[in-house]
């Protein structure tokens, strides 16, 4: 048995007034991933629109209300409710609320080794893009052909955070900064 209180845990900022606590390695998990996440409204659960193909994940709504984004459309999920994504199915979630969102996110494996973005590959088409990220930074790795892409910064304001999401129901890749949106994500020749 372990137990620990989640405010004495250290959190993560995540933008102005959110972040992320950590419980896994607290409470020693062995198969389980558990985050704690405190979003203020206008803030997003990291990592835009994805996958991961080898994890299921489950958010537990405890205050507030989150919209989470998928292929088929937006789903909101309040207080009091869980929302389940299987290996494979793309989501991303946001505080589109004017309240604080409380969320406990797990994922089991607590292991993740292919999380997906869903992104052509440019050379052979295939429909989504493994995204590896290592100390050089972020790449990603074609599942069909394995060439490999490397992101750029945003081409209009040279801001490094870009992030795939659904627009008009097709996905695009949208500059956190200035908001270009682009129907491919910027990548490097």
């Amino acid at each position: 048995m372990k137990k620990a209180a989640i405010d004495d845990v250290e959190p993560d900022n995540l933008g102005t007034n959110s972040s992320c606590r950590k419980l896994s390695d607290v409470v020693e998990t062995s198969e389980l991933t558990l985050n704690h996440y405190s979003l203020a409204p206008g803030e997003g659960f990291p990592g835009g629109l994805h996958t991961h193909m080898d994890q299921e994940e489950v958010f537990a709504i405890l205050e507030g209300e989150a919209t989470f984004e998928t292929m088929d459309g937006e789903v909101t999920v309040r207080k009091g409710e869980v929302i389940r994504f299987s290996p494979g199915e793309f989501q991303s979630g946001k505080n589109e609320s004017d309240e604080e969102l409380v969320a406990l996110a797990l994922g089991a494996p607590r292991e993740t080794s292919d999380i997906r973005i869903p992104v052509n590959c440019p050379e052979c088409d295939h429909d989504d893009l493994r995204v590896n990220t290592d100390a050089a930074g972020i790449l990603f790795v074609c599942p069909s052909c394995e060439r490999e892409h490397v992101p750029r910064d945003c081409p209009h304001c040279s801001h490094a955070d870009l992030s795939v999401t659904r627009k008009g129901g097709r996905t695009v890749t949208v500059c956190e900064k200035c908001e270009s949106v682009f129907e491919n994500p910027p990548l490097e020749d």
